[in-house]
């Protein structure tokens, strides 16, 4: 049994064409713009830094005392006043370290103390703010009497004896010059302003032998109450 052998019949178009190898499709690279990849740098430059920042911030924490009640001028501290918090601290914030929370009970404090605030060593004292040889004088200042200065704990005065009009003329009708007498004294705390009065009461340590005689001009109304140089003088 013989083979047929089948001829293909090529077009004269196909006849002269040789069949070559197929050259793969041309990608054109992408154009990088400078700017984009300078951006892309920047930021990413800039997350690392955050991160650094971030745990150098953590590492660096602190467990430091913090104030939990009311405390006022010239109060012993306690525990239960005093708690402990871990912070990030910045170097130029003075706090107490939780390490010496014990050292700082039992001392007084030498401003009014907040709750959420953190305790500084400046705050409290282990003298008492009324010394031996001192009496504190309580003295009420009406609006006009207050100092646009605020008083502070440690701030020097001086109490002055202001008499009534009446007593200060003389037997002719004329009014003396006789120089007020004066009393040194040491704010140790002073109030708000009373709702609907607005009086100030301002505690004062005076001398033994003056605060006696201090109490009976607040008591004739007679007291008014000056600041200091700074210096004392």
């Amino acid at each position: 049994m013989s083979k047929t052998k089948e001829r293909v019949d090529l077009s004269p178009n196909q006849q002269g064409r040789v069949a070559g190898p197929v050259a793969p499709p041309r990608v054109s690279a992408r154009r990088r713009r400078p700017g984009v990849i300078a951006l892309s740098l920047a930021l990413i430059a800039a997350g690392g830094a955050g991160v650094a920042v971030l745990l150098l911030q953590v590492g660096n924490r602190a467990e430091v005392v913090t104030v939990v009640r009311d405390v006022q001028v010239g109060q012993v501290l306690t525990e239960d006043d005093l708690g402990k918090a871990s912070v990030a601290l910045d170097p130029a914030v003075k706090a107490v370290r939780a390490d010496n929370f014990k050292a700082v009970v039992g001392k007084r404090a030498a401003v009014e103390l907040k709750p959420g605030s953190l305790l500084a060593p400046s705050q409290v004292t282990k003298d008492s703010l009324v010394k031996a040889g001192e009496q504190l004088v309580p003295i009420g200042l009406e609006p006009k009497q207050i100092p646009a200065t605020a008083l502070v704990p440690g701030q020097k005065v001086e109490l002055v004896h202001v008499p009534s009009q009446s007593t200060t003329e003389t037997d002719q009708g004329r009014p003396s010059d006789a120089v007020p007498q004066t009393i040194d004294g040491r704010v140790v705390k002073a109030s708000g302003a009373a709702p609907g009065t607005g009086i100030v009461v301002v505690d004062v340590a005076t001398s033994a032998t003056d605060g006696p005689t201090a109490a009976a001009w607040e008591a004739a109304g007679t007291l008014r109450l000056v600041l200091a140089a700074p210096d004392g003088n």
